[in-house]
């Protein structure tokens, strides 16, 4: 589709656009925001449907590397007035609407006589640290992500931004605490929750099997009424004088370790492959 100019800020577009960056999701119809031509290719290559394509009027040569389709309407803008629709305090020259994902609790639980690895969050708030986490989690093949409520959306700017693109690939599902335990115990999935005291190390703990593993809120960690549903309380060792880590460090060493664990049981070494940014 050809590119086609506009220049007021009243224009529809750009109105979708800046709904999509501060309510993505259902308010936005579906659609959310991302900014930048490293998102924009990541979409792009994990199969994202991308209805429409914001550039600067000065920055158009950044079309000519990336696959658009046909039927990608492509709008160009002043940037000033770009520049006034985007949320970095350096707005990049192009952004994007694309659709989210449709995922199901079927892409997370994974295929029968699978064992999955599924991180369920219970309020965790900072958007820095989803997208971090969504990242680990990719990169240690981890099932998908459950979302209890009062987690912030994985669609929030600053988390797609922490996600390098994750979070595109990877499925999400925001769901009620009630179904998601329901979901996960007729899967046969084994609950751990993180905790500091009385809880066994990480690295003693069986992660080999079907396996979600509870993260908390960043101030007060997993909830009491949340971490009943749990089978096993486990821990991170830290010799330091450190009373508790970040949530996405702990996270990922999580991840990590059940990666390991899980190599290991495979009978082969743990793998070192995908791009390190």
């Amino acid at each position: 589709m050809p590119p086609r100019l506009i220049q007021s800020k009243q224009n529809a577009r750009l109105k979708e656009l800046r709904k999509a960056f501060l309510m993505p999701g259902r308010e936005a119809k579906g659609l959310a925001a991302i900014e930048g031509s490293n998102l924009l290719n990541e979409a792009l290559l994990a199969g994202l449907h991308i209805p429409t394509v914001f550039v600067a009027e000065d920055a158009e040569s950044q079309l000519d590397t990336l696959a658009l389709s046909a039927s990608t309407e492509i709008l160009l803008a002043p940037r000033p007035l770009l520049d006034s629709t985007l949320q970095t305090e350096t707005p990049q020259p192009i952004a994007a609407l694309v659709e989210i994902p449709d995922w199901t609790l079927a892409h997370i639980l994974g295929p029968a006589k699978s064992a999955p690895l599924i991180l369920v969050l219970a309020g965790l708030q900072d958007p820095g640290n989803l997208g971090t986490i969504l990242r680990s989690a990719e990169a240690f093949g981890a099932t998908g992500v459950l979302a209890l409520p009062g987690t912030v959306s994985p669609w929030n700017p600053k988390a797609v931004r922490a996600s390098a693109g994750s979070i595109f690939r990877l499925p999400f599902l925001a769901v009620p605490a009630d179904e998601s335990f329901a979901a996960l115990r007729e899967a046969g999935v084994r609950i751990l929750t993180t905790t500091v005291d009385a809880a066994q190390p990480i690295d003693l703990a069986d992660l080999t099997g079907p396996v979600a593993i509870l993260i908390g809120n960043e101030g007060n960690g997993v909830p009491a009424d949340i971490a009943f549903h749990a089978d096993q309380p486990v821990t991170i060792p830290c010799p330091g004088p450190v009373e508790s880590l970040n949530a996405a460090i702990a996270a990922g060493i999580l991840l990590y370790e059940a990666s390991r664990q899980r190599q290991s049981a495979a009978g082969g070494p743990h793998e070192r492959r995908g791009r390190q940014r």
